[in-house]
């Protein structure tokens, strides 16, 4: 199962080469970069961990890639996205979110049922990485 979430989801992996141009892009628009990863990437979970602080004022992609570079060794089996935010209007507003690095295995979700009172039942989407490796276990 491929995880889609942010812009150019549904495309291969981008390269390093086509990501270092999305962050030129960024840059040059005068965006604020940030790097956020996580191990669990429930449709619902749009917080992920920062990677550092977000790159106010940075002038070069080249900063950008080498901290990814760092968030991929340190969490290799992690998804790591890119997020790029325009202040222009006075508030930081995400204008380009997209996944950069994902693991080699994805094991992707199941559905859990609950069964209450009666014949109500309650569905909910749970991720097989969370399940192997419950709170507490993953960090």
């Amino acid at each position: 199962m491929r995880i889609t979430q942010g812009a150019f989801s549904f495309l291969p992996d981008l390269t390093d080469e086509q990501i270092k141009k999305q962050v030129d892009y960024a840059i040059s628009k005068g965006w604020a970069v940030s790097i956020e990863w996580t191990d669990d990437p429930h449709p619902r979970n749009t917080y992920w961990d920062m990677w550092g602080l977000p790159l106010f004022d940075c002038k070069d992609s080249a900063a950008v890639m080498y901290e990814l570079n760092e968030c991929r060794k340190i969490n290799p089996e992690g998804y790591i996205k890119l997020q790029a935010f325009d202040a222009a209007l006075g508030t930081e507003s995400c204008v380009l979110s997209f996944i950069a690095s994902r693991p080699s295995s994805e094991p992707g979700f199941y559905i859990s049922r609950q069964e209450g009172t009666g014949r109500f039942q309650k569905y909910t989407f749970a991720s097989y990485t969370v399940q192997s490796k419950p709170a507490g276990a993953r960090y």
